[in-house]
């Protein structure tokens, strides 16, 4: 079984809160939070899929995006590849475009939310911070 590929942003506005999403109720891993990105579709690099994705469930511009991390997870019924970017600068506001819920959360609340289990390096990432952010997002 190969892995599924997808882009992840790490989206952190200027009050250093970070944006996670709800899933849908009826795919992988339903009704968990994560962190918004899609599929990397064949012929696409990383960034691309990131920009578009971001684009398409929030309406947002990435204007800086640096890779994190990358994880390779394996659920008994999918393996998936993420290629995790922070986001630190970006233009636009974000909205559920895809209807789905989404949230600013401050990274101290983020323990508060229930999230698919290959996000655990990037929440531990993201308590570990050390992020630099675009100077006009302060």
């Amino acid at each position: 079984m190969s892995a599924v590929h997808v882009a992840v942003g790490v989206i952190v506005d200027a009050e250093d809160r970070v944006l996670i999403s709800r899933r849908p109720k009826d795919v992988h891993q339903g009704g968990l939070w994560e962190f918004p990105g899609g599929k990397v579709e064949k012929g696409e690099t990383v960034e691309v899929a990131l920009t578009r994705e971001l684009d398409e469930e929030l309406g947002i511009q990435v204007l800086k995006a640096e890779p994190l991390l990358e994880i390779e997870h394996d659920y008994s019924d999918k393996k998936v590849r993420l290629d995790v970017y922070l986001v630190s600068c970006f233009s636009g506001i974000a909205e559920g475009r895809e209807g789905q819920k989404f949230s600013w959360v401050k990274k101290i609340e983020l323990s508060n939310y229930h999230f698919p289990e290959a996000n655990t390096s990037i929440l531990n990432a993201i308590q570990a911070d050390g992020f630099t952010r675009c100077p006009d997002r302060r």
